[in-house]
């Protein structure tokens, strides 16, 4: 059943759903449902129906793990580039947004720890991936281009791997991840890439390596609430290391730091800075995110160094940087780094901390990837690689490229892990005309 609409520009969105197994090694077992979102531009609509039903789809996978599909007012961005020559499909994946949920009530339901970290083994991308054949095949599209951003593209090299012929095109932007390895491996290139993010930031504003300082030492001597009730510590204060990942987010970063405290003399933090830092690490509205996080890496041991669980990657890797130590004299600000005390101290995830635990004990990780089929890759392939990319290594991006045939890689130092938010369109051309047949 499918309901249009209008967007404030005069875009078409189109509601499609789509029913699926929850385990697709089971496909008469238990039933979920995805959602997508279809989108047609104004200006398509204005050259009559005959010439939007001649467009061509494009199917986004957006990031996470854990994250919705986009909820634009109106086209703009990349969305109104790609608008001219496509009809947009955009995925709520499994477990978000207008898909069955997935969130602590749905998980808790299932029972012991054990047995929600079972569930959750069916929302990764090999799961989204056989997702978004089920709908290409209920909207009778021969194929189309897949858009994966960040773990979106992860999962379209998981569509690459196990489900080419759905595909006409793969563009991806920051979200070539390693194809075989440990976890470990990549917390130890990201430490060193946000280590010198926080060195660039620190260098640009001076004034926040101190006033951040000035917050670490005021948590350490006194019991900070967020509004919602939770502890603050320095370990959910460094989370704010997130906002690095992009060019923008960074001055959000500086603007929030500026409010920080009441006054000059710095003896209480103020209400408008705890409010914004509770926004910032709440994974309220997201807490597959955490829950899930280091699953993105899980392969089966052989692909894995030998050790198929992860086994809280983050944390351990930390520990060979202790300039990130919650105890260094001036902590850095982490990454996409999930720490167990992320997890146990925020109120919507501290149910779910006995599960996280279970997800990270898993050993036996179906694999993510298949390296033959990538070798003989046929599909027409492009991705944005950002020299300075701290969530997603540029030398692993790089590495993975080398392993899918005919993959064409665009690098540009221009950019953070954000950058189709920076320049979507530039950075969309650039990919298209590389995969153009």
């Amino acid at each position: 059943m499918t309901a249009s609409r209008q967007l404030i520009d005069g875009t078409r969105i189109t509601d499609h759903r789509v029913s699926v197994p929850l385990n697709w090694a089971e496909p008469e077992g238990e039933q979920i449902t995805v959602y997508a979102r279809e989108f047609v531009a104004a200006e398509a609509l204005a050259e009559g129906e005959p010439h939007v039903q001649q467009l061509p789809y494009l199917l986004f996978l957006q990031g996470g793990p854990g994250g919705k599909g986009n909820r634009p007012p109106k086209l703009s961005g990349w969305m109104a580039e790609l608008g001219k020559d496509f009809r947009i499909i955009m995925l709520d994946q499994r477990g978000t947004g207008l898909s069955t949920p997935l969130n602590r009530q749905s998980l808790t339901s299932r029972g012991s720890a054990a047995h929600q970290a079972a569930h959750l083994r069916r929302f990764r991308a090999d799961s989204i991936v056989e997702d978004a054949e089920a709908l290409r095949a209920q909207l009778g599209i021969a194929s189309w281009t897949v858009f994966g951003q960040s773990f979106g593209g992860f999962c379209t090299l998981t569509y690459l791997s196990f489900r080419p012929q759905g595909m006409n095109r793969a563009l991806i932007t920051g979200g070539l991840t390693q194809l075989t390895g440990h976890a470990d491996r990549v917390y130890q290139h990201t430490y060193q890439k946000v280590a010198a993010r926080n060195a660039e930031h620190f260098t640009r504003f001076p004034e926040d390596r101190d006033t951040l300082d000035a917050v670490v030492a005021h948590l350490r001597e006194n019991d900070v609430r967020l509004l919602d009730g939770s502890a603050l510590t320095v370990a959910r204060l460094q989370l704010l290391g997130l906002l690095l990942g992009g060019n923008a987010k960074a001055d959000t970063l500086h603007y929030l730091l500026e409010e920080a405290f009441m006054g000059p003399e710095r003896t209480q933090l103020s209400d408008t800075f705890l409010a914004a830092v509770g926004q910032h690490i709440s994974f309220a509205s997201n807490p597959l995110y955490a829950v899930m996080h280091e699953s993105i890496y899980g392969q089966p041991a052989e692909l894995a160094g030998g050790r198929g669980s992860t086994d809280w990657a983050a944390q351990r890797v930390r520990d060979e940087f202790a300039e990130f130590s919650p105890e260094a004299a001036s902590p850095l600000l982490l990454g996409e780094m999930i720490l167990r005390e992320h997890v146990q101290l925020d109120p919507v995830l501290e149910p779910l901390f006995e599960t996280a635990n279970e997800v990270a004990a898993i050993d036996d990780w179906a694999p993510l990837y298949d390296l033959d089929q990538l070798a003989r890759n046929t599909v027409p392939a492009a991705a944005a690689v950002y020299t300075d990319d701290v969530f997603v290594p540029r030398e692993l991006a790089l590495e993975t490229a080398e392993r899918v045939r005919g993959l064409s890689v665009y690098e540009t130092d221009q950019f953070h892990h954000d950058g189709i938010s920076d320049d979507g369109p530039a950075i969309l051309r650039e990919l298209l005309s590389r995969t153009e047949f």
